[in-house]
């Protein structure tokens, strides 16, 4: 890694939820004990499969174990993290309006910056709510920008008036085994969240102080480093995408190489 602080700093931070999730939550805390894992290895002799990592399916599937004896929620959050990695991708100004294209029941993202509001709606069939609150901004001279995927955006789009579409901002959505050049994009995940987001340096860089990310012999492993519940830690998102992690030459911190 070419910052050594950050280097060191993201690596005990993951250290410290390996060992939080093997001590605190069932899932980890079975298969670790009879199967070991790597980085550390916390039953001698035994390095794990994968080196400790599991497919995130496979863990989606026993969501009721991801959540710590002390209890939690069992409900994963997809707009985690947005307000992070957009500073990255295309960072809103103060006025600005989020629009988060989805299905029902996604929540809207709780963390974006200071005078950035957010909402969410189904593109194909988007609230008269939204689509006028979009039109207002618009008009005021703020920026509209539409997250999700490419058709997703389209779709939304046709629909705001047409002397005012052009200036809707897309921020399209991809999952690690679909990035690609951009020129703007967020690195996302349906269970995981938003896991980084395509820099101005070209490059695909992690939210690194909320996700980690390690090379293993099943693909690239993500862990959630801050997630209280349900915890997420070395899972392999994607079906297993073989890939990297870098230090951008220009920031210093963590990228994505696939």
């Amino acid at each position: 890694m070419g910052n050594l602080g950050v280097a060191v700093l993201w690596r005990a931070a993951y250290l410290r939820a390996v060992r939080s999730a093997f001590a605190t939550v069932p899932f980890y805390r079975e298969r670790w004990a009879l199967d070991g894992r790597e980085d550390p290895v916390l039953v001698p002799g035994r390095t794990g499969t994968d080196g400790g990592a599991a497919p995130l399916a496979e863990a989606l599937h026993k969501v009721v174990d991801l959540v710590p004896l002390a209890g939690g929620t069992q409900r994963p959050e997809p707009a985690r993290g947005l307000g992070r990695v957009l500073r990255t991708a295309r960072a809103p100004g103060r006025g600005s309006l989020v629009v988060l294209l989805g299905p029902d029941g996604l929540r809207p993202p709780s963390d974006l910056p200071k005078g950035v509001r957010g909402c969410v709606t189904d593109p194909d069939s988007p609230s008269a709510a939204v689509l006028g609150e979009v039109t207002a901004v618009l008009r005021r001279g703020h920026r509209v920008l539409a997250v999700g995927e490419d058709k997703a955006i389209t779709t939304f789009t046709a629909a705001v008036p047409a002397e005012l579409e052009h200036r809707v901002e897309a921020v399209p959505q991809r999952e690690l085994d679909s990035l690609d050049a951009g020129p703007y994009g967020v690195l996302h995940d349906p269970a995981l969240g938003y896991l980084g987001a395509l820099g101005p340096c070209g490059r695909w860089h992690l939210d690194w102080p909320h996700v980690y990310a390690r090379r293993t012999s099943a693909g690239l492993a993500i862990t959630l480093l801050r997630q209280d519940s349900p915890r997420f830690v070395d899972v392999v998102p994607a079906g297993g995408v073989r890939g990297e992690i870098a230090s951008c030459p220009r920031h210093g911190t963590p990228v994505v190489l696939t």
